[in-house]
Order: structure tokens, then sequence, then C-alpha cells
């Protein structure tokens, strides 16, 4: 891993976190041996400012290493992946010190990361595995196979196939479902779909659970770019191929939030139900997006995943400051994360799962959202 230790004559940079630079001392100079002074900047990349999940990922980030004592370039990148790629290009040719990034596409960056590879800026994964390059540092996330898991429990505690606590509920349907995944350029879109199929397959295999389209791959389920109105039309077609005859449809897996709206608003424009009580399907989610966290209170949305992005932001922080400080980061993961060339040592955070009688205790107790904003449906 490239340091970014700074020294002089042999002697180790000090590194001041309560200021934004990096003072050593160093041979020459316009005195003859002075003392020079370098400003220590980040760049952050993120995906886009459409989700609400990713402007709090950014200002928490930036916020952080600001307090840290950091310069901060923080750049969204409009879902736009030669966006993405110049805004990074750019962070390099200013020095940026070190890099953060949350990649639109985890296959489309080696170019970029070849070039902070040779400027030795080291560079960290945010949420989102950088794939095909052995540039990658450090790699800060969530346990994504848990979060798949997690989904698929909600679904069946939705069901009533399970309980809130993981045992048998006792029903034993069958029950139709439908399948819904991330986008295929998102290397965590293949974690979710793994860690909610393991979990769902045995009820698939014992026909408790049915699948009426027969769309049961990743390939067939998956909403590029996670784009709300994607998803919304492909439960729209489903509804009518599978669905037009009256066939009842119980439940549906959705990988994140802004699905979970665009296939609710499908569901809900066929007829299916105003809200749960009324007979909507029970749908899943992601992110717990104040929008969604509302239509779960009002009974609409059944569930989503919180992943707090503060801990995710702090944790990358910390991950900044020991790359920087020229140390080794703490990693808690150093096997699951290969990209296809290396195994990226990797901080896994947990997350949680969000029910109707949740809310309180997980987001709003947190201050993650407040009992005005889950009301009203909008962040103040």
């Amino acid at each position: 891993m490239k340091k970014r230790a700074l020294a002089a004559l042999g002697a180790a940079a000090v590194l001041v976190l309560s200021g934004c630079s990096v003072t050593s001392t160093a041979p020459g100079g316009n005195d003859g041996g002075g003392t020079e002074t370098k400003d220590i900047t980040v760049g952050v990349s993120m995906p886009t400012q459409t989700s609400e999940r990713w402007i709090a990922d950014g200002d928490a980030v930036k916020a952080g290493l600001e307090d840290a004592g950091y310069d901060v370039d923080l750049q969204y990148a409009s879902d736009d992946i030669p966006t993405q790629s110049q805004q990074i290009d750019q962070m390099i040719t200013e020095g940026a010190d070190l890099l953060i990034i949350a990649a639109i596409d985890g296959t489309a960056l080696s170019s970029q990361l070849d070039a902070a590879a040779a400027a030795d800026i080291p560079v960290i994964a945010y949420d989102r595995l950088i794939r095909d390059s052995e540039n990658v540092d450090f790699y800060v996330t969530f346990d994504n196979y848990e979060v798949g898991v997690q989904q698929a429990t909600s679904l069946l505690v939705g069901l009533g196939i399970l309980k809130a606590d993981g045992s048998e509920a006792g029903a034993t349907g069958p029950f139709n479902i439908e399948l819904f995944a991330g986008s295929l350029d998102d290397n965590n879109a293949h974690f979710f779909w793994k860690g909610a199929m393991d979990t769902l397959q045995p009820y698939i295999d014992s026909k408790v659970l049915n699948v009426p389209s027969g769309q049961t791959t990743i390939e067939q389920a998956a909403i590029l770019r996670w784009q709300q109105e994607t998803a919304q039309k492909r439960m729209e077609d489903i509804l009518t191929a599978s669905y037009g005859n009256g066939t009842k449809l119980d439940g549906v897996l959705s990988p994140y939030d802004g699905l979970s709206r665009g296939i609710i608003t499908a569901l809900q424009g066929d007829g299916r139900g105003a809200t749960i009580a009324d007979g909507l399907p029970v749908v899943t989610g992601q992110d717990a997006e104040i929008a969604s966290v509302a239509l779960i209170d009002q009974g609409v949305q059944f569930a989503s995943i919180f992943k707090d992005t503060r801990k995710l932001a702090e944790q990358s922080i910390k991950t900044a400051s020991s790359i920087l400080a020229g140390d080794e980061p703490e990693a808690n993961d150093t096997e699951t994360y290969d990209n296809g060339v290396k195994v990226v040592p990797s901080y896994l955070l947990t997350s949680d799962i969000v029910y109707k009688d949740t809310i309180e205790s997980l987001l709003v107790d947190s201050g993650y959202w407040t009992a005005e904003e889950v009301a009203s449906g909008q962040a103040e």
C-alpha cells in the first residue's frame, strides 16, 4: 500500500489533524533549511445527487474530513461515467493527496486509478468496490451480503413466513413474489442479490414461494443505474404479462427504496391496493430514504434496510487519516472482496431492518431523521 507520510532526512512527518496542513522540516529552500507547509487535500467522488443517500454521504464525508483538518474537493457525477472520470482526472491533476471514490461503474475507472498510482495517490473505494485494478488501497462498506439477507428476511416477515426475530411464523403459502436487483455495473448489487437469493431459494424450492414471471436471474431482474422509472416500467410489464388474469401478487423483493417507490406506483396503478392493509403487495427496500420511511410509517412500503451513512463516513475518515499518516488502516475483512485483480482489505459495517415499529428506535432516536420528517416524508 502506498503511504503519504512526509519526511525529511529520514525524519517522520507530523500530521496535524486539528489543522489543515502537514508541517515537515525540509532541506534547502530559500532559507537553507526552513519549514515547508503543505496542505492536505482529499478528493471525494460521489456518483449522483438524485438519491438522498448519496447527498447525505457526500455531506457527511466532507464535514468529517474538514473537521479533521483536511481540505476537501467534493464532486458529484450526475450518474454519468465520463463525468466521474473527468472529475477524478481533475482531482489528480490538481494534486489531491488521497481519493475517496464511490464509483458509478466499478469497472470504468482503471485509467484514473493508474494515474493516481503513478502520482502516489492512495484510493479508498467508498461503499462500491472498484474492480479490475490493483490500485485500490482500501474498501469501506457495509456487509453487503448480509444486507441482501436482511432484504429477503424482511420480505419473508411481511409474508408471515418468519417473525421479525427470524423464527418461523407459520404461514406456508404458496405466495407469489417478483424479484428486482440493482445495476449490474455496481458490485454491491451482486452481493445484495446473492444474500437475498441464498435466503429465498429454499422457500422457492419447497414451493412456499413462486415467481410467476419466471424471471429469477440477476440479469433479468437488474435495473440499470438503479433508476426508479425503469423499475416502475419493469413492474408494469410483469403485471401485464404474468398477472393480467387476476393472479395475486403477494410480495416484491426490491433492493433500494427508489426502486421500491417505482414498483409501488406500478402496483397502485394496477389497482392492487393503496396500502398493505388494502391488499398492496409487501415491498422491501434499502437506504431508509425519508420518502420511503414515510411510506413504511403509512403502511405502504413494508420495510427498508438502514445503512447509517454517518458510520460509513466516520470509518472512511479514520481510514483516510491512517493512510495519510503512513499507517495501516484497520480492516475487519481481508478475504471477501476480490476485485478481479486483488483482494482489497476492507472494513465492513452492520445494517438494520426498518419496519414500521422500529422507525422510532432506529431512525428517530438516533437523530437520523426527525419525527416531523417521517410524518412529512421530506428532509428538512
